[in-house]
């Protein structure tokens, strides 16, 4: 898709927010030096920036000679920013101020069978109301909310166009949200949120190359390319879950089988600890998130059958992950959200084994494989930032629209 004039003037300006945010305070030259951009064109941006009360001037660097150069910092209560994560267990929604700090939480159970779009959509309003009643923002300037849902989704129309793992076809998410939420909305998926969030403040950071695998009750990678999101021609890029890792392997939602996620998503892992120990106590049948707890308790304990499946489970995510260094080179690879939090370094001691004995040695050499270090949820994190992202493009479009008036 062909860039307009808008669209590059508002990806610099949340570029320029996003190095603020990232190294507060700032001058302007050293913004023009992280971005790329020239200084004349960072100061206008920096001065759309404080006219929206996004930012502001925080006095002069000290200086050896010269004249001072201005500091710029992110204005924290200029505004806050809600960030969701819908998952296949739950909904968990976050209150951040400008500088995405988190001011409230708030957290929702979905039961097996309450994946109805009206009952997703009854937990989201539930938790965005809880957030901001617990942060008093109801005088603040709530600027945007941004949703992740698990799935492929059209960021255009607010549409999950499909989730396999509740079979929704084309639900117009957005539109049932917004009889509910009276903030601006925007729409993606758990892959990019995640990306992002490693991008802004995690172990993607600086990395102009990284791939952040999401492991939850579905699975996929998030891809950062060139130093910025990887989105691909659909908004379709990362469904690395849904590629083939066992031929002719277990049946997926999708209606292939021998899929990735299929042996390493939580309802994988559950099946991979059945075939260890049928009768394992361990599992707790229906509910993923007890056991996957009770597994990675069992670990911490030394227990055999625990060690075997974790092991099991790293053998099958070791060899996919060998098929992303080997075709992306990436700098860092980044095991992120809850599967991966509640394993932890157990797992990742297997798969960095498992990785290296099916990658090819060059690539893997300059690849790290890290858990994420983000001690927030990284999909409310990342998901706030495509409302920040919405807000900026919105009030550019404000600002255009003044300037025609006037002129």
């Amino acid at each position: 898709m062909k860039r307009t004039s808008r669209d590059i003037r508002t990806a610099n300006r949340y570029e320029v927010l996003r190095q603020i945010i990232a190294a507060s305070p700032t001058s302007r030259q050293e913004l023009a030096a992280a971005t790329g951009l020239s200084l004349a064109t960072v100061a206008t941006l920096v001065g759309e920036l404080l006219d929206l009360g996004m930012i502001t001037e925080v006095g002069f660097e000290d200086s050896a000679g010269g004249r001072p150069r201005g500091l710029v910092a992110v204005h924290a209560s200029g505004g806050t920013l809600i960030g969701v994560d819908i998952a296949e267990t739950y909904v968990r929604v976050e209150l951040f101020d400008l500088a995405l700090k988190v001011l409230a939480r708030a957290d929702e159970e979905m039961r097996p069978g309450e994946s109805r779009p009206e009952q997703v959509v009854g937990h989201v309003a539930a938790a965005v109301g809880s957030v901001v009643a617990q942060a008093g923002a109801e005088g603040a300037r709530v600027l945007g909310v941004g949703v992740s849902v698990p799935g492929q989704v059209d960021r255009a129309t607010g549409v999950c166009e499909y989730a396999p793992n509740w079979d929704w076809h084309d639900v117009p998410l957005l539109d049932l949200l917004a009889e509910h939420i009276a903030y601006p909305l925007y729409l993606d998926n758990p892959l990019r949120a995640c990306a992002v969030a490693e991008l802004w403040f995690g172990a993607a950071r600086g990395s102009g190359d990284a791939v952040v695998v999401n492991l939850g009750t579905g699975v996929g990678a998030g891809l950062v390319l060139g130093g910025g999101l990887h989105r691909g021609v659909s908004n379709s890029a990362g469904e690395w879950g849904h590629t083939t890792l066992v031929l002719d392997g277990r049946p997926c939602h999708c209606g292939d089988r021998g899929c990735v996620e299929t042996y390493v998503g939580a309802p994988g892992i559950m099946r991979n600890l059945r075939e260890v120990d049928p009768d394992s106590p361990l599992l707790h049948d229906g509910d993923q998130t007890a056991t996957i707890d009770a597994l990675a308790r069992a670990v911490a304990a030394d227990d055999p059958v625990a060690l075997e499946t974790v092991r099991r489970t790293a053998r099958y995510l070791g060899a996919g992950i060998a098929d992303l260094v080997n075709l992306l080179n990436p700098q860092v690879v980044v095991l992120s959200s809850w599967v991966a939090a509640a394993l932890g370094e157990p797992l990742l001691r297997e798969v960095r084994e498992a990785v290296a004995r099916h990658a090819l040695r060059r690539p893997l050499t300059g690849t790290r494989i890290v858990l994420s270090p983000i001690p927030t949820d990284p999909v409310c994190l990342g998901a706030a930032t495509f409302a920040l992202e919405g807000a900026l493009q919105s009030v550019g479009q404000r600002v255009r629209s003044r300037t025609v008036s006037t002129s």
